[in-house]
């Protein structure tokens, strides 16, 4: 039975790029949305993560972890908003499913690359939390990192006035100007669109949130299933 995976937005520009990765990566699975850009729009203003958006994440991340239908229970829930960490981290101790958070895979396949780390973001407030997630990953794992962050002003609001083109442009033009790194990290699931011009002009491997996140969460998941299999048969 194909496995049911709840997908959490707080951008509307992040369902597309998300459901591309899993046609591509992970056809077989069975991905739905849960969308709430109130909570993007409610964080810009308030300046910080509040108690209650982390309270409506954990109402979010309930509700999907609950739903039953089509592939059966939730297998899986992913959350695509790069922002919010701690609220995820939550959700993470309240369910017993697994519970991803939309930029670990990439910062991990980056970490494996080298110390020297690039990470652009369009959304400004993900740029301090990314950049706190990364540094303590990369202090878990005993490696020392010299980080490269920057937000690409304008580029988010140009692919929300639909100019595309320019949003890719203006990320393209902010990895030109970055120190030589070791892995660059395109922060955000809206932001994958422009690796197809971003890769060609850099010098190093460059990792978009939804395709690890697609490849992580369906070892994850097809690594558990084969595990209760095992066990089943046992």
């Amino acid at each position: 039975m194909p496995p049911r995976i709840f997908l959490i937005h707080a951008l509307a520009e992040s369902v597309a790029p998300i459901h591309t990765s899993f046609r591509h990566y992970w056809p077989e699975a069975l991905p739905f949305d849960l969308l709430d850009t109130s909570l993007s729009t409610d964080l810009a203003a308030a300046g910080q993560l509040a108690p209650a958006i982390c309270a409506r994440f954990l109402a979010l991340g309930r509700y999907a972890a609950a739903a039953e239908g089509a592939g059966g229970r939730t297998a899986a829930v992913l959350f695509t908003c790069s922002a919010f960490g701690p609220a995820i981290e939550a959700v993470k101790a309240d369910l017993s499913i697994p519970v991803l958070k939309p930029n670990e895979a990439a910062f991990a396949a980056a970490l494996k690359r080298g110390s020297r780390i690039g990470l652009l973001v369009t959304f400004e407030p993900s740029l301090a939390p990314l950049g706190a997630e990364l540094r303590d990953m990369a202090a878990r794992a005993g490696q020392p990192i010299d980080l490269q962050a920057a937000v690409v002003p304008d580029a988010l609001a140009a692919l929300k006035a639909g100019d595309g083109e320019r949003h890719d442009r203006l990320i393209s033009e902010a990895a030109s100007r970055l120190p030589d790194v070791d892995a660059l990290i395109l922060g955000q699931f809206s932001m994958a669109r422009a690796a197809a011009i971003v890769t060609p002009s850099c010098t190093c491997p460059v990792f978009t949130t939804p395709d690890t996140a697609v490849l992580a969460l369906k070892d994850l998941v097809v690594g558990e299933a084969a595990l209760r299999s095992r066990s089943d048969r046992e």
